[in-house]
């Protein structure tokens, strides 16, 4: 498994970055390519997130999940993975539910701090994969001089995490009674 998911990571990473160049295009500039950009971002993001379901199911298979959770580096790499494809996975919905429009007015900040978020999260993952297959990079030393030691674990509590679980459903429903009700 280790071979297909250091060849499968690619894949999210290629088009996580692209779909990053794309809305900053998209939200930045007029013209055709901001057009071109803005048209072809749901497929790059939608093939974003099956190239990334692959190779998160691939990473989990690497080691027993026993094996995983002992290492505080492992962990790490894990929840940033996750973290990356939740935040890419909320901007395909933004961007397949807001069709055209998703790029109006402020929304186009909306999707361009997150895109900008995303990139910081992916290039995450992507530092903490390298330290574990002993190949850091100079992002580590940015992050490690920013104060993150990377061999540190992250911890939220249980209830912490389902509070966080419940915003988003209110803010789920909030959003989907303010749409409907401006139609």
């Amino acid at each position: 498994m280790t071979g297909l998911h250091f060849m499968l990571i690619h894949f999210p990473i290629g088009l996580w970055s692209l779909a990053t160049l794309m809305i900053i295009v998209g939200a930045l500039f007029s013209g055709r390519l901001a057009e071109l950009s803005r048209a072809a971002l749901l497929p790059v993001l939608i093939l974003s997130l099956l190239g990334a379901l692959a190779s998160i199911g691939t990473g989990i298979n690497i080691w027993p999940i026993e094996g995983s959770m002992t290492s505080s580096l492992t962990r790490n790499h894990i929840l940033m993975a996750l973290w990356s494809f939740g935040l890419f996975t909320m901007l395909t919905v933004l961007v397949w539910q807001g069709g055209k429009s998703a790029f109006d007015g402020t929304r186009r900040w909306a999707l361009l701090i997150l895109a900008l978020t995303g990139g910081l999260l992916f290039g995450t993952t992507g530092t903490l994969g390298g330290y574990l297959v002993g190949a850091p990079t100079q992002f580590s030393l940015l992050l490690n001089a920013l104060g993150w030691n990377l061999h540190y674990t992250f911890y939220s509590p249980n209830w912490v995490l389902a509070v966080m679980v419940i915003i988003g459903f209110l803010c789920a429903i909030l959003g989907y009674r303010l749409q409907k009700s401006r139609v």
